[in-house]
């Protein structure tokens, strides 16, 4: 907000100025020779890198904890993983969003400017995406009005989650119909190498992502909807397969770096969780080995592997409780030393999709269907990753074998969703599964937050506004349901 501010400023100075200027003064300093336009295809690389990277990075630093996949080690007192969210906990979710959500109003603009009406799709599909994250986060946001400082509102009025989410859908409806039209992408695209029909894809995976979302709100009709568009693949063509998914390839070469400059910033100090390892364990899941370390413990003065350990979120910060060294990140998923080795960040993954269908069809008393999604979905989460293949008889394992049950559906998707920004707490918070330990050191009485608190700075500058929003959702406050909770 010091940012539109200043921008306000900025603007009323320079109205000042020119008022007493003549026009041809002001043709004259036109320069014939700059750009004053960026070519709507421009925007879409530098958007799509700045998202995954800060949300790749988000989910290790929050998702991580709240959601008990890993933790700080040591963490003597307080944390996320106690349940502890300050007022500031999403102001580097609201920034970032913020940030990147002009970008795509420029794209907008843009594409309008040079007709190019595949550009407006790109943009709706990618705001989608942030704006489903960013609403998912805080609830009721500046939508409509956000970001037009320049066209004299500075305290834009905060949008209902609801009018938000149907604005999305609706937008996403249009822009699959644009991606099916004539017209070709011509940009830098880092995500699909201008593939339409990729992007028109991830579209549609997006569409099933906010369409269940919104499973809780009955008058929504969500699994009507959602099965209306699996039953159609001609006119919404979904991902497929892995290949298909919003899979960020990064290799760690400039300008692409990895999210953590340094392999030991993204390895130390940190322990898996146990209620994460335990899961992997009873499945005899592949990616342990790819997702973290083996534990260990000194013996007769000698250091043994264990196996798969984690610790409990949430403890009582005395480490002296544990007797062994517990699983870490395995730096080789996100940070290689040789630079130019490919890894991936999870924008929205293929098993996502697999899971969505499974879910519908177990909604619909459809069993056999619901089993083949669950299978496929499965296999997917696991085979996302490099140099990650299916066991053979994995779900022969009585843990893994489908047993038609919401709780199996989730417990599965929330492993797939690893590393994916946000999506583990929203589904948490969609479906209350998986079902976490509490302990007596978490805060709220172990029961967790739902969101975070609105930016201070919209406090300081937007008040009315802000009072209003904040009233409407039933306070401002972490442990607030947003709409679609309720």
């Amino acid at each position: 907000m010091k940012k539109i501010a200043a921008v306000i400023l900025a603007s009323t100075i320079g109205a000042m100025s020119f008022s007493s200027c003549t026009k041809n003064f002001t043709d004259l300093n036109i320069d014939p020779n700059r750009i004053d336009r960026v070519t709507p295809g421009s925007l879409v690389t530098p958007t799509i890198y700045g998202m995954s990277t800060y949300f790749t990075e988000r989910s290790r630093d929050f998702t991580w904890q709240i959601m008990q996949v890993g933790l700080p080690n040591p963490s003597p007192a307080n944390g996320i993983h106690r349940y502890e969210l300050n007022e500031n906990a999403g102001n580097g979710t609201w920034n970032t969003c913020y940030q990147w959500m002009r970008n795509l109003r420029e794209m907008r603009e843009s594409a309008e400017f040079y007709d190019q009406p595949v550009y407006r799709a790109v943009a709706a599909t990618l705001q989608a995406y942030i704006v489903g994250i960013l609403t998912d986060s805080f609830g009721d946001v500046p939508f409509s009005e956000a970001l037009m400082a320049e066209e004299g509102i500075s305290q834009p009025r905060f949008d209902t989650q609801e009018e938000i989410y149907n604005k999305l859908i609706s937008d996403l409806e249009e822009a699959n119909t644009i991606y099916a039209a004539e017209g070709e992408m011509a940009g830098n695209d880092v995500l699909y190498g201008n593939n339409k029909e990729s992007w028109r894809r991830f579209n549609n995976s997006l569409l099933m992502r906010l369409t269940l979302r919104l499973s809780k709100r009955a008058e929504f009709n969500s699994y009507d909807k959602l099965q209306a568009i699996i039953n159609d693949p001609e006119q919404y063509p979904v991902f497929r397969n892995n290949d298909e998914a919003a899979l960020l390839t990064v290799t760690g070469l400039p300008p692409y770096d990895y999210a953590w400059g340094r392999r030991q910033d993204y390895v130390n100090f940190q322990a898996m969780g146990q209620f994460f390892v335990d899961m992997l364990n009873e499945l005899e899941d592949p990616r342990r080995g790819l997702f973290m370390t083996q534990a260990s413990r000194l013996v007769d003065g000698a250091i043994q592997p264990i196996g798969y350990k984690g610790i409990p979120s949430a403890h009582s910060g005395d480490e002296s409780q544990f007797d062994f060294s517990p699983s870490t990140p395995n730096g080789d998923l996100m940070v290689y030393t040789a630079l130019g080795t490919e890894i991936i960040e999870v924008i929205m993954g293929y098993a996502e999709v697999e899971f969505i269908k499974a879910e519908v069809a177990l909604h619909f008393g459809d069993m056999e269907t619901a089993e083949e999604a669950y299978e496929a979905a499965v296999t997917a989460g696991i085979t996302q990753w490099k140099n990650s293949e299916m066991p053979v008889g994995y779900f022969e394992n009585e843990q893994a074998a489908f047993n038609g049950t919401m709780e199996q559906l989730m417990n599965q998707k929330y492993l797939a969703l690893f590393f994916n920004d946000y999506q583990q707490w929203f589904e948490y918070r969609r479906t209350g599964y998986p079902v976490l330990p509490t302990t007596a050191y978490m805060l709220h009485d172990g029961v967790m937050p739902t969101r975070f608190m609105y930016h201070n700075n919209v406090r300081r500058f937007n008040p009315q506004n802000y009072q209003e929003a904040a009233d409407r959702i039933g306070g401002d406050d972490v442990m607030t349901k947003v709409w679609w909770e309720k």
